[in-house]
């Protein structure tokens, strides 16, 4: 799409001075256009249409997508985003070329870093780098593919030729309009001055009267109270919104508070269920399966079906089985909970299930999408329980070859519950005939050794499987993975470890992928014009062309023009010695930011079938079925492939709102573990831990701790005595000085190792890194 300099668009840019109260006062963000006005010149091509994003490490930047996909378009300054706040979906018009930012050239995104974090209150430059959070663990495909939406934390990239623009009109507020932060006492005015943590979120004026009943006269009781605000009302005279205190959280730094604090900002719903809601459950139980039921169902509770999960899993939503034929070909099926059964369209619990969308994980806690009575109990398949599910049943050659394929309710009965350490285990010892005491309880009709050899059997088919998705052109990006032990009486972190992805996992994963993609196929060809698929728009061309020049400059052969050569590459080309997989990680961190997020559609809305295809997976249709207990885009699935609608349903109004919740439960699940590893650096640190340079910028740079596996910006200033940046083409460079010889002289650049310390800074919530001299212990 060719963007029009917007000067035959219709602006109130400039009309900022007008009569108010009390006289003449000066307006700070210019008047919203009409609906008529948006409508008639978005048909006309002069104004674009998109989701706002936020830099927030520099909050005077923001971005909206393209709609050719190449290139961002940029939002230079809080004036231009017209009081828009992050994830809103918003109408902006592109300025006349000669206001666009010409003069600074944003550091290329391939180098891995961005700008330092926004202080409050101080200004900033814009037109340089965007750069979201990183993600714990970015995992393009698998069940696991939904790690992909709210993971790929896109940046964006500025050059010379980027096009700058201004919202003129706000959609739709997703923004929940609610923060945390602190108040200060402003004297001799009738409000507080309330101040985000999140520096995107405008300061809010909030009336004395919503604050503590002894705030005005003991403001300093309260400075490290965190508290949440909601933003009512943001005149276009002011940058300060106005607002009003809805709660106080608790000190901050301290988990509960915090994690509160981040539920409600992100718009949450951590409520107790209803008694409406939880009277559309049975109400007698024991609850069993009623005769009729089972007459429509096909029976498999005496097949060997096992679950695989976390040790610690209660919503056990898929199983397996795998039964070698006469033929020497094998019965696999996957058996997915029938949460449909129970979750009847249009009533409490279904309305409910749809606002959530999605279940939420954080570190100590599950927000669950239904009541527990029903993920952990009537929909789980619990082992030795008859249970409703859904059924994907392939026969299939030890090559992994399909010949045919079933789709149906059953009722199966598991026969144990298996976790990833005991699958794993049996994989890895194929020959060793396991006791009964070594696993969970079995049931009597199928010994352990068929378990066992049921398992070796899905491992072998799941690596022929794996093997051919990746020749076919499939791509797989893994970031590392936090994860915590917790004292099980305070529930602080006592420890942390990188999580470790094995065959067991993959085996899972591997299924549940083919589950998927079967039904998306079924699904689209028996309802072409509602069906709920999963698409993964290709990358940013701009942003892959910036990363390929980087790495052609590094040294690298990285082939970036497709999914399967960038797999290919990044498997290959980083060397063979003990950081291979930190390069790995690092390079694999900067190739995840060009990429789009995935993102449910209902097929009726685009008209060319193209737009369907998976990018990462390499695939034409792909949907989610294997996890109905937590994402309601899989229960709308469940209801398609069951074609039991009797009306058509509003697929793309809850597609969106999938969307929408599935980014935000990502967004609060990285949070979690932010906040629980900066107590755990508070109440074991220092740490210490080599670590790998991923970026460099012109006074700081950015690392991977190779320990712990997260990501930390170290500024220059803070731990040498003086540094020198230079700048090659696009790859950076830095000398690190300590003392005036040379043995105090250190030079890096991208994958240089280095050591560092993390330390608490005695601000809530935040920790630092810091950089060692050379030679100091680690």
């Amino acid at each position: 799409m060719s963007f029009s300099s917007g000067a035959s668009v219709p602006s109130d840019k400039g009309k900022r001075n007008r009569g108010g109260r009390g006289g003449s006062k000066k307006q700070v963000f210019d008047e919203y256009m009409t609906v008529e006005d948006v409508s008639h010149w978005l048909k006309r091509g002069e104004l674009v249409q998109g989701s706002i994003r936020i830099n927030p490490k520099k909050y005077h930047e923001a971005f909206i997508a393209s709609p050719d996909g190449k290139r961002d378009i940029f939002l230079d300054g809080i004036v231009a985003r017209n009081r828009a706040l992050n994830g809103d979906v918003v109408v902006v018009q592109i300025l006349p070329q000669e206001l666009w930012k010409v003069s600074l050239l944003l550091k290329s995104d391939s180098e891995g870093v961005s700008e330092p974090e926004a202080q409050p209150g101080k200004g900033q430059t814009p037109g340089r780098k965007s750069k979201r959070p990183p993600s714990p663990d970015v995992i393009v495909e698998a069940e696991d593919e939904e790690q992909l939406a709210g993971s790929f934390q896109r940046a964006a990239s500025i050059s010379s030729a980027s096009s700058s623009s201004q919202v003129v009109y706000i959609v739709e507020q997703k923004h929940s309009r609610a923060a945390t932060g602190f108040l200060k006492f402003l004297p001799d005015k009738p409000f507080a001055m309330f101040s985000p943590v999140d520096h995107r979120v405008p300061r809010v004026n909030i009336p004395l009267a919503d604050c503590p009943h002894d705030f005005p006269s003991r403001p300093g009781d309260y400075t490290n109270i965190l508290f949440i605000a909601r933003i009512t009302n943001w005149p276009d005279d002011s940058n300060f919104a106005e607002g009003r205190l809805a709660k106080t959280l608790g000190q901050a730094g301290e988990i509960e508070p915090e994690t509160e604090g981040i539920l409600i900002e992100y718009d949450v719903d951590f409520s107790e269920f209803s008694d409406e809601v939880l009277g559309c459950l049975p109400q007698t139980l024991p609850w069993t399966i009623p005769p009729e039921e089972l007459r429509n169902r096909r029976d498999l509770r005496k097949e060997c079906i096992f679950t695989i999960d976390p040790a610690t899993a209660r919503d056990l939503d898929d199983a397996l089985s795998c039964k070698l034929l006469p033929d020497g070909n094998f019965e696999l099926g996957v058996h997915i909970a029938d949460v449909s059964y129970f979750v009847e369209e249009g009533n409490a619990l279904d309305f409910i299930a749809s606002r959530r969308a999605t279940s939420v994980y954080m570190v100590q806690k599950v927000i669950p999408m239904l009541p527990r009575l029903l993920c952990e109990e009537l929909c789980s398949l619990n082992p030795l329980t008859d249970r409703l599910t859904f059924s994907v049943i392939w026969k299939i050659t030890p090559e992994g070859k399909i010949l045919s394929e079933w789709f149906g309710r059953s009722v199966i009965r598991s026969c144990v519950k298996l976790s990833y350490d005991h699958a794993q285990s049996m994989i890895e010892a194929p020959d060793k005939l396991f006791r009964a005491d070594e696993l969970p309880a079995c049931s009597p009709e199928h010994p352990v050794d068929e378990i066992h050899r049921a398992v070796l059997n899905l491992h072998a088919i799941a690596k022929r499987l794996r093997a051919q998705r990746f020749e076919s052109g499939a791509l797989r990006l893994d970031q590392m993975k936090l994860s915590f032990t917790l004292d099980r009486e305070t529930g602080m972190p006592q420890g942390c470890y990188v999580y470790q992805y094995r065959d067991s996992n993959k085996l899972v994963e591997e299924f549940m992928l083919l589950a998927n993609m079967a039904v998306a196929h079924q699904i689209y060809r028996s309802f072409p014009q509602k069906a709920l698929l999963r698409r993964h728009p290709p990358p940013q061309t701009k942003m892959v062309d910036d990363l390929q020049e980087f790495c052609d400059q590094m040294g690298l052969s990285i082939d970036f023009s497709s999914a399967g050569t960038l797999h290919k590459s990044l498997n290959e080309t980083l060397g063979d010695d003990e950081y291979t997989s930190a390069r790995k990680e690092v390079l694999t961190h900067m190739c995840s930011r060009p990429m789009q997020m995935a993102m449910y559609f209902c097929t009726g809305v685009l008209t060319e079938e193209r737009l369907f295809r998976h990018y990462a997976l390499n695939v034409p249709f792909y949907t989610h079925f294997t996890s109905p207990i937590r994402r309601y885009a899989d229960l709308v699935v469940h209801r398609l492939l069951a074609a039991s609608l009797v009306h058509s349903p509003p697929v793309q109004k809850q597609a969106t709102q999938c969307n929408d919740k599935k980014t935000a439960s990502k967004r609060v699940q990285e949070l979690s573990a932010e906040l629980f590893f900066s107590v755990f650096v508070k109440e074991s640190g220092p740490l210490d831990s080599e670590a790998m340079v991923m970026g460099i910028l012109d006074q700081a740079f950015d690392v991977l701790v190779l320990r712990y596996g997260v990501q930390k910006r170290i500024y220059c200033k803070v731990s040498l005595e003086t540094f020198h940046f230079h700048k090659v083409g696009k790859k950076g460079e830095m000398t690190l000085v300590w003392a005036a010889d040379e043995a105090g002289r250190v030079g890096i650049s991208i994958f240089s190792l280095v050591d560092v310390q993390l330390r608490t800074d005695g601000t809530p919530m935040k920790y630092s890194a810091v950089i060692k001299r050379p030679n100091e212990t680690v």
